[in-house]
């Protein structure tokens, strides 16, 4: 997993105007908080996290005022429900070999069996405790040949090394589901004609 390093200052200002005027200067508010340490308000490049945060549970080195160096993962972001550009972070600090719980996501691959068959996804993001320095960026399951009713468990997935399940073993994370037969238009038609007589 990669780590990404950004350049984050302390802010002093809150409230809705100081954090316009934040965002103003392509910079976005956020927190960082864990460890049972004070919370501690930021504020960080806009572009530059924008495409950190393209990677799901990316680790971030953060280079605080040019004085400390905190480890943190994404927790919360909040994006402009118009635009989606970033409106605030919550980030997590953690220390290198410490667990952390996150959900990673979950990608099918292959072709089901034919029939016309649709592959649900129960789970798009899987639960999993990991070590904060080796996130996995996702699992892959094949789904190649599955039969309408087949499902895909929790525990029939293989993960990395180091990597434990946060979640039921038994959750249902896919299931193939049989195509639904539409009904025939001239029944419906036969029906209308008896309407009007």
């Amino acid at each position: 997993m990669s780590e990404v390093k950004l350049a984050a200052q302390t802010r002093t200002e809150f409230g809705k105007g100081a954090a316009r005027r934040v965002r103003r200067e392509n910079r976005v508010p956020g927190v960082l908080y864990g460890h049972g340490t004070e919370p501690l308000h930021l504020t960080l490049p806009g572009h530059e996290l924008l495409m950190a945060l393209r990677t799901p549970n990316v680790l971030i080195s953060l280079d605080i005022d040019g004085k400390t160096n905190e480890l943190a993962i994404p927790k919360a972001v909040q994006r402009d429900p118009l635009k989606g550009f970033l409106e605030h972070v919550d980030l997590l600090l953690v220390k290198r070999g410490e667990k952390v719980t996150v959900e990673i996501p979950v990608h099918a691959e292959g072709e089901l069996a034919p029939g016309g068959n649709l592959l649900e996804h129960v789970l798009v993001a899987l639960p999993v405790e990991a070590e904060a320095t080796h996130i996995p960026e996702g699992v892959t399951v094949s789904v190649e040949g599955l039969e309408a009713g087949a499902s895909v468990h929790a525990k029939d997935i293989t993960l990395p090394s180091g990597v434990t399940l946060a979640v039921d073993e038994d959750a249902v994370v896919l299931q193939v589901l049989a195509a639904q037969a539409e009904e025939a238009p001239a029944e419906e038609a036969e029906g209308e004609e008896a309407a009007e007589a």
